[in-house]
């Protein structure tokens, strides 16, 4: 059976925890998409792990994890993720294996990624991780995949520094590389768990464009990064945040007013420590948007929400969710493609009633204080999605399901 994760707002909703908590059940996981830009954070018995390029089910000894062919992966940065690992008691050899499709981050795409952001008269906001250079090289197919190493023709048309870079990292890579294709039929009877990067919000096609990511974040992307058809996708998991946060530029119709709603943004984004895995730098925080989960929902057929960080509000008198945007004074019930009028939206808001208990003390659903399964509930009724799983916390344990993912 094939299970995918994927971020349902502008990424950071917590996917990283939920892939690790899921994959307990599945044989093997698969990342499909980004690269050494995404930050997933795991604890486990009090200990934080930082990934970005290794799927989350490694911390698992007996799973193998993929990287997939929509991912981009950066040698250098994977190496260093794998050496942290290692030293943190993770044995990952002969665990983790990279698709021969998949393309290769080269040190200069770096500079070309921010210098390119630079030159922009609205910035995107890059990590500057070569993330998005690198996949603008391979639509213009001029990138280089790992399959690729062993192509002498190829590899003589690279620049001489190119080369250099690489060369200490060949070994290494090629005693990686697998035909995901032919694996994923392989394992066709198995449970595998697709793992997704960034969000919904900023895939290429069906994001905020053009301030979104290069790769597919989609659910789509998990067919077609992972060498799978549509088809044999089971069940589709979007992991959304009880409030908004987004990284780098672009709109964010439910942001809290920096002016007048200092003091709940900060308070929302020190509680959820909300800063870059990656980066470190601060997110933009808001309202929970209802109308863009919503439509998350509906382009990406999403099955079942998975709702993290509900225990920020755990000292609220009242919580508030974006239920429709004000633009130009027309309400507005629909996600626009229109970044004009994404930037002239105001949120229209709800009030919940908050429940002024921590949640970190339940140990179930059905423990929840009432008016937190009430807030849960409208998201529901909103979206036409269930919540499946509700996460009050860090912890694996901190991990309420209601719908078994693994059960067609």
């Amino acid at each position: 059976m094939n299970v995918v994760v994927m971020g349902a707002q502008w990424g950071d909703e917590g996917k990283g925890k939920i892939v690790d908590y899921l994959a307990e059940d599945a044989k093997y996981v698969v990342r499909y998409a980004g690269g050494a830009n995404a930050g997933h954070t795991i604890v486990v018995d009090g200990k934080k792990y930082a990934l970005h390029q290794v799927p989350s089910g490694i911390l698992y000894p007996e799973k193998s994890v993929f990287l997939g062919s929509g991912m981009v992966i950066d040698p250098e940065a994977l190496f260093a993720e794998l050496q942290m690992l290692k030293d943190n008691g993770i044995n990952w050899e002969g665990r983790v294996f990279i698709s021969d499709r998949a393309h290769l981050v080269l040190p200069r795409y770096r500079q070309m990624d921010k210098d390119r952001d630079a030159a922009r008269k609205r910035p995107i906001g890059t990590t500057g991780r070569g993330i998005g250079t690198t996949y603008s090289q391979k639509s213009e197919r001029d990138s280089i995949r790992l399959a690729d190493l062993t192509w002498k023709e190829k590899m003589d048309d690279l620049e001489q520094e190119d080369r250099d870079y690489l060369a200490p990292f060949m070994d290494r890579l090629l005693e990686m590389r697998v035909d995901i294709a032919a694996k994923m039929w392989e394992y066709r009877k198995e449970n595998i768990l697709f793992e997704g990067a960034q969000g919904a919000m900023l895939d290429l096609d069906s994001g905020t464009y053009p301030y979104v990511s290069s790769g597919a974040s989609c659910s789509a992307g998990a067919a077609t990064g992972a060498g799978i058809g549509p088809h044999a996708l089971d069940k589709i998991y979007g992991v959304f945040k009880a409030y908004e946060t987004r990284v780098g530029n672009g709109p964010m119709p439910s942001e809290f007013n920096t002016t007048t709603e200092s003091e709940l943004c900060n308070y929302v984004r020190n509680t959820g420590n909300e800063f870059g895995v990656t980066t470190g730098r601060p997110r933009r925080c808001g309202y929970l948007d209802l109308v863009a989960l919503r439509y998350a929902c509906h382009v990406n057929s999403i099955d079942a929400l998975v709702m993290t960080h509900l225990d920020v509000y755990d000292e609220m008198n009242e919580i508030e969710a974006c239920i429709a945007y004000d633009i130009n004074g027309k309400i507005v019930t629909d996600f626009p493609a229109s970044i004009d009028a994404l930037n002239a939206a105001k949120p229209v808001l709800q009030k919940f009633e908050g429940w002024k208990k921590s949640l970190k003390s339940c140990t179930s659903y059905e423990d929840l204080p009432e008016q937190a399964k009430e807030y849960v509930s409208f998201i529901e009724d909103f979206t036409g999605t269930q919540v499946g799983i509700v996460s009050v916390g860090a912890e694996r344990n901190q991990t309420f399901m209601r719908i078994k993912p693994w059960k067609k």
